[in-house]
């Protein structure tokens, strides 16, 4: 199945501007952004991974101990276009994480399993 069925509208349009080397509405980012945080968090309810893709959204996700005050222990957090290239496959988690893209902390804090939606 293609990206273009896969996935909304929205975030199809995001991939597109990306695929055409334009930078894509902040809008259509932002929704985006946040369509792929809540389909993650109903893929792998929990609360022991917090996800942070400033400024747009953060999630808590993934079963395990759940967090309750400080800094959570696993946490991962990303920037935007990164979010929606790893989110939809675009590029890998480790890709991602190599390039130094991503920061991700704790032992429970690879979300490649998890990945793409």
């Amino acid at each position: 199945m293609s990206n273009a069925h896969r996935y909304s509208d929205t975030v199809q349009s995001v991939l597109d501007a990306l695929n055409a080397g334009v930078d894509p509405d902040r809008t259509a980012v932002r929704d985006a952004v946040r369509q792929l945080l809540a389909e993650l968090r109903s893929r792998a309810p929990g609360r022991s991974v917090e996800v942070r893709v400033p400024p747009y959204g953060a999630i808590q996700c993934i079963e395990g101990p759940r967090h309750t005050r400080g800094t959570p222990p696993n946490v991962v957090e990303t920037d935007p276009v990164t979010w929606i290239e790893i989110a939809t496959g675009r590029k890998s988690w480790h890709e991602a994480v190599t390039a130094g893209k991503i920061r991700a902390s704790g032992v429970r804090a690879d979300l490649s399993g998890y990945l793409p939606l």
